[in-house]
This record gives structure tokens, sequence and C-alpha cells, in this order.
């Protein structure tokens, strides 16, 4: 939400009380009467009554006639009073376009400064990019040319936005710093103090664009000082501090400012804005953490309250936030839907928005399984991206070059200064012969200096030829895993699946027609189950590919049961239970948990292969708060040695032997679960898993 900044500069100094209009006819001159009608008309301004400061200003241009400065003046009166009357943007950048050429005309610098300062933003919100570009040409001129602290003071700030609102953060706050020592120039004042806490919180928020989040919050402690006189100013640092609170996950004080945010009085539209701030920045904090339910009721408000603020980049920012828990509770049409209401200005207002957003349609797409559209908003997403990252490199080259070249001159300078010197002086034959050792020695340095450079260059080289060794290695270890999970958990459903394909076809005189029914209904339901099980496993294992780590939410364990169930509803001779009395939610990652268990249910079959009235039983159960879930069965049993590889790393593997146990063991220690088994000889075995919840 970068147009803050603009805003704090119209809500300082304000006076509450209704003014009386002056009687023209007590003046006898003509600028007497401008003089009582313009100090009129803004007191007008200060009671924010902007209907009718539009009738006081195109009053006070009638009036104005041949007096250029004072119609440049009622024209820039009468657009902040269409600006801020509901926003009526287009109809406050017409009259400043007006005032801006009379001020020209009229050669008044200070006219001319606070419509520049004004018209730069009116542009912006507007979407007129090319035409604020041109602006910013001229302010340039302007500022290059003034002498005036006072222009300087204002327009070093208006430049600095506009490289914000650009994401070229370096150059802002090169340029906002500048405003800031042009400010303290100035005579001390209340509302002059305010503009320079306003400055100093625009520079943090640059901070935090970039991500450097203490840095910015030492800029937010510098704005305090300047800012205690001014509730509104307040209301939005507290918003700053929020964004910074929230990346660093202090929810002490990321509840202390949001709750401080609501006690901040202020006008209507600017009340909802900082609302809708605050609690977009909350839900965020949520969604970060999981907790997706909580972010959406604070996406909620931050959507309710965009809207009431008719500020289009502030409920572009709100949409933007829904659209990702909506993602995230795995509603992806509706995330489309609201994603796609952000994405429409989104790239006018904040590029890095526009990329995020553009991100999660890909994502939501892809999970509905459009691939056609989201591969259309992946290129979106990674061309923005591309195109961000450039201009953020460009700019470093381009002040790097800049310092370079100004240390060179200067070097130049020196030089000359050096050579003329020298020219002057009758240089003997001891000082030649020492400038020549001079620069043997120098020759040497250079020397050694390359090989350092060079012995360097090959440490480096060695050092990213091991990194990516090690990721190649960690990339195998991923392949390894996905193909023992592909391996124990198809294995079984297909080989059931074919088991009664065998005994249809080789012995139909064993099966009557009852059972030919029975077995095809069998088939055809465990296949469809087969192909839910591959495209679960299969979706996981993309979303995986990259970086194979658990995504913690909260899943029911009747789900759970019920797709074990389905996955194995092929198996005959062996009875699968499941209990569930106190109908446990676990806060963990789903996959990881289904593949747990669907290779202990797996092992238990195949343990049960010889036992007659064979038995499985799956229970869930909590314990002083503590869940727990656990898997026997009445097979033979067997010997610790057999469970090796459920706490041995050592142990060695392969396909037939503790390849499952050891991938029941990898997954379960990634999602902070404990793994224990009891077997007795001729009496079964029992797995029981104990729940850790996520570590926050």
């Amino acid at each position: 939400m970068k147009k803050t900044g603009f805003l704090f500069l119209l809500f300082i100094n304000l006076t509450v009380f209704a003014q009386q209009e002056p009687i023209l006819a007590k003046y006898k001159t003509q600028p007497e009467k401008l003089k009582a009608w313009l100090k009129y008309t803004n007191e007008v301004l200060d009671t924010e009554d902007y209907p009718k400061l539009i009738v006081a200003a195109q009053k006070g241009i009638e009036l104005s006639k041949d007096q250029l400065a004072y119609k440049s003046r009622f024209y820039f009166l009468k657009g902040n009073a269409y600006e801020f009357n509901n926003n009526q943007t287009k109809e406050a950048s017409i009259n400043y376009e007006i005032a801006l050429k009379f001020a020209q005309k009229a050669r008044h610098l200070k006219n001319e400064t606070s419509i520049l300062m004004r018209l730069s933003y009116a542009y912006y919100a507007l979407n007129e990019t090319l035409k604020r570009k041109e602006l910013i040409t001229y302010i340039k001129q302007v500022v290059d040319t003034t002498k005036s602290t006072y222009t300087k003071s204002v327009l070093y700030g208006s430049l600095g936005e506009y490289y914000l609102d650009n994401a070229q953060y370096e150059t802002f706050i090169s340029y906002q710093l500048k405003a800031i020592n042009y400010k303290k120039l100035l005579k001390k004042t209340v509302a002059n103090d305010e503009t320079i806490g306003v400055s100093y919180s625009q520079i943090a928020a640059a901070y935090t664009k970039m991500k450097q989040y203490n840095k910015a919050i030492e800029y937010l402690n510098y704005a305090q000082p300047y800012i205690k006189t001014s509730p509104y100013i307040s209301a939005f640092s507290c918003n700053y501090y929020l964004q910074c609170f929230v990346p660093l996950k202090n929810l002490d004080s990321i509840q202390k400012y949001y709750n401080l945010a609501y006690t901040f009085p202020s006008k209507k539209d600017s009340l909802f804005l900082n609302l809708s701030f605050a609690n977009r920045s909350v839900s965020e904090y949520y969604a970060n953490e999981g907790q997706i339910n909580t972010a959406f009721s604070y996406a909620k408000k931050a959507v309710l309250l965009g809207q009431k603020s008719n500020d289009q980049d502030i409920i572009m920012e709100a949409n933007a936030v829904m659209g990702r828990v909506l993602y995230e509770k795995g509603e992806y049409k509706k995330a489309i839907e609201t994603l796609k209401k952000a994405s429409k200005n989104a790239l006018t207002y904040d590029k890095e928005s526009f990329v995020n957003i553009n991100k999660k349609l890909s994502q939501s797409y892809a999970a509905l399984g459009l691939w056609k559209d989201a591969f259309y908003y992946n290129e979106i997403y990674s061309k923005s991206n591309d195109e961000m990252m450039q201009e953020s490199a460009k700019q470093n080259i381009a002040n790097a070059e800049a310092r370079y070249q100004n240390k060179t001159k200067g070097q130049e300078i020196k030089n000359l200064s050096t050579q003329n010197t020298l020219k002057n002086i009758q240089i003997d034959e001891a000082k030649k012969q020492r400038i020549f050792l001079i620069s043997g020695l120098i020759l040497v340095g250079i020397i050694v200096l390359l090989l350092f450079k060079q012995n360097q260059n090959r440490k480096k080289t060695n050092e990213k030829l091991q990194l990516l060794n090690q990721e190649l290695d960690e990339a195998n270890k991923i392949k390894a895993r996905f193909f023992s999970i592909l391996n124990h958990d198809l294995r079984s459903p297909v080989s059931n699946l074919i088991h009664f394909l065998h005994l249809q076809k080789e012995s139909p005189e064993l099966i009557d027609e009852e059972m030919a029914a029975r077995m095809q209904t069998k088939v055809i339901t465990g296949a469809e189950n087969l192909l839910s099980s591959m495209e679960d496993i299969l979706l996981w294992s993309k979303g995986q590919m990259e970086n194979f780590k658990p995504h913690f939410k909260e899943i029911t364990v009747d789900v759970i049961f019920k797709e074990i169930k389905n996955h194995f509803s092929g198996i005959e001779n062996i009875q699968i239970s499941f209990e569930n009395p106190e109908n446990l939610i676990l806060n963990t990652d789903e996959n990881y948990l289904k593949t747990i268990i669907r290779n202990l249910t797996g092992n238990a079959i195949k343990a049960l292969d010889k036992t007659t009235n064979g038995k499985i039983i799956w229970k869930a159960w909590q314990e002083n708060d503590v869940q727990y879930l656990s898997i026997s069965d009445n097979g033979p049993g067997g010997t610790q040695e057999q469970f090796k590889a459920l706490y041995d790393d050592s142990e060695v593997i392969g396909i037939k032997s503790g390849l499952g146990l050891h991938l029941i063991r990898d997954l379960a220690t990634a999602i902070n679960c404990k793994i224990e088994v009891k077997s007795q000889h001729d009496s079964g075995t029992t797995f029981t898993i104990k729940v850790c919840h996520e570590l926050h």
C-alpha cells in the first residue's frame, strides 16, 4: 500500500471550526478581495467540507480573472476538493492540469510545487502511466534548476514515490533521504515534523518490500517522535509495523499493533483503508502458520473493509490475500474468481503483488487439473518475476556505474592537479630510478594479486561444484523415496486385481453366476480405488518434486480411514476394521500419514497370508492430550531383528527386505511422529504411532 504517503500530506494541521464567508464589498481593490477569499477557501479546506470547497474554489476562479497566481491556486483547491470527495480523481486531475498551466505562466514556484506533487499521485491512481512518466521528467528538471529548499523537500519526495511505485527501492530511499534532509532545513512546525515522520515511514515500507524487516523497524522508530501529534499517521504506522512483524512471526507485536490500529480516530474512508490493511496483514500471518480458518476470517474482514474504503489499491491487496487463503482451503474455483478480481489493477499498483497473484492463479488451475490455464498464468508469473528481478539488477548496476564514474572523475581531476605540479619540478636521474623500482614492485604486486585472484576463483568453482553434487544427491534420494512409495502403495492393489482376473480366466468352473457378479463388482471397485490412489500419489509427488517437505494442516482421521478402506477393498479372507470413537482431528501432513498407514496395512496383509480368519484393526484415540494411531493383526508375529529397519539407519536394505520399514521411519520422522512395535510369537504384531503436533 504505497499511496498512503501522498495522503498523509493533506491530513495534517487541520482545524475543526466552520468559517464565515467574507463580505467582499467592504474590500476596495481586486487583490484585497482575492486575498480575503483565498483565506476563506483555505479555511473551508481545513474543515474538510469538500462540496462547499468546490463552490468556494469555483467562485475564486471567477474572481481571479487575469490574476494567474490566484487562478492556479483556486484550481488547485478545486482539485483537492474532488480528490478527497469520494475519490473523484479524474475530475481532480483535470483541475490540477489547468492549475499547473496557470502556475507556470505566473512563474509561481510554490503553487507549481504543490500541484506537481498532487498531480503525480492523481496519475498514479488513474493508471496514467505515460502521463506520469512525462511529469516525473519535468519534476526532475524543476529540482535540478531550483534553489528553493521547500520545492526540493516536496519534489524529491514525489520522485521517491514514483520509484517506490515501480519497485526500485534503492532509488526511492535515496530520493526520500534527500527530501528528509531538505525538510529538516525548513522552519520547525508540527506539519513539517509530520511530513518528516511520513518520509521515514515510507522508507521503512521500502525496506519491508526488500524483506529487510529489522531495518524497516529501525526507520519506523525514527518516525515516531515526528508523528506522535497525528492519530491519522500513527494509524498507518501501526500497519507498517504489522508488515514487519508478520514475516518475523512475532505474534505478541502483531496483536499489539492490530489492536492499536482500531483505537485511532479517522475519517470513514481512511478508517476502512487502515483496518482493511491491518486485517490483511493478520490474515497473512495465520495463512503462513497453516491456520487457514483463522486466516479466512481476517481475510473476509479485509475484503469488506477494503470495499467500504472505495480504494482500488486496498481492494486489490485484500482480494489477493483472500485468493491465497481460498487456495489453501482447497476452494480452487473461488480462489480463481477472487484472484482474477485482484489481478485487474495489480500490475499498476504493485508489481510484486501482480507476480504473486499470477503464481496462485497457476497453482489453483493446476489443482483443478486445468493444465492449459495453469501454464498460461505460470508464463505470466515467470515473465513478470524475471522482469522485476531484471529491473532491480539494472538499477543496482546503474547506481554502481554512477558511483564509479563520479569516483573516476574525481580521480581524474586529482591526477591533472598532480601532473601540473610535476611539470614544475625538474626530475633528476635518481627519481627516475626510483620510479622504475616502484613500477617493478607494482608489477610484481599485480602478478601476485592475479595469482591470488585465480586461486580464489578456483576455490569458488570447487564450492559451486560441491553444492551441485549435493543437490544431485538430494534429488536422487527424493526419486528413490517416491519409487519406494509407488512400489509399496500400488503393488498390493495391482496384485489383487491380477489375482481376480487370473481366477476368472483359468478356473471359470469354480465361479457361479452370483460369485462372478460379485467378483466383477470387486474388480471394478478395486480398479477405481487403485486409480484414485494413483492420482493421489502422483499429484503429491508432483508437488513434492522440488522440495520433499511436509505441509501441515488439519485432517480428520475418518477421512484417512475411509481412503485406506477403499484402497484395500479388494482384499478377501482378511477382516479390516477401523475404530475412531473420539472422531480425532490431526494436525499433520495428510500425504505422509496416508503413505505410512498404507505401508503398515500392506505389511499386515502380507503377514496374514497364511493365517486363517485374519484380522487387522486400526484404532485412533487420545490420552493426556497426546494422539495415537495403532494397527494390530493376529498373524504369526516376528522377531526384533525383522523390525530392525525401523530403528537402525545402517541396516542394509533391498527391494524385498526392510525397504518399507525404512520408508515408514523416514516419513514418520519428517512429520514429528514416533513409531513403536510390539510383536509376540503366534499372537500377532501391533504398530503404535504417536502423533506429535507441528512446532510453530
